[in-house]
């Protein structure tokens, strides 16, 4: 099936698909999600769609599978929050998270980059080097400029939240 055809067919089937879904699953939002997603699959796979000779019929097919897929998912979250109730509130992240998550902001995306891998992530610094296409070298040069940085930074926000 070429581009050009796709789109004929899928303006000629798309309100009857998600009409036919919609009866199919009583809801509308949920029919045009899981309609519009087999369309995504079908144009994948359009080649093989149009020798099967029943394009709508595998897309209705795949529409009617996700919608059933998403309510055993909705089934099974209901479940387990019976099963083990409502998770204990947590706090948010306390003004030292949000400083940080400021500073880093403020410095250069390759240094923060190479201090998210290393610190965050726990990468080694060869690692690093490997992930960003950066010579070891130059992620230490970044790493060291980056903590600088950050430390100017981190003291001038926390004399802000105790002040």
């Amino acid at each position: 099936m070429s581009p050009e055809e796709f789109d004929e067919f899928y303006a000629g089937s798309w309100s009857r698909l998600v009409g036919q879904l919609y009866a199919m699953t009583g809801n509308l939002a949920e029919a045009q999600d899981v309609v519009q997603e087999a369309y995504v699959r079908a144009w994948r796979q359009r080649e093989e769609l149009s020798a099967s000779g029943a394009p709508e019929a595998w897309v209705r097919t795949v529409a009617w599978r996700l919608a059933v897929s998403r309510w055993r998912r909705a089934r099974s979250s209901l479940l387990a929050l019976f099963r083990h109730g409502v998770p204990p509130d947590q706090t948010g992240p306390g003004p030292e998270h949000a400083a940080l998550v400021a500073a880093l902001r403020k410095i250069p995306e390759e240094q923060r980059r190479v201090v998210v891998l290393h610190y965050l992530c726990d990468l080694p610094v060869a690692e690093v080097a490997a992930q960003t296409g950066a010579p070891v070298g130059t992620v230490k040069v970044r790493l060291a400029r980056a903590r600088a940085s950050l430390a100017r930074h981190l003291t001038g926000d926390l004399m802000d939240l105790n002040a």
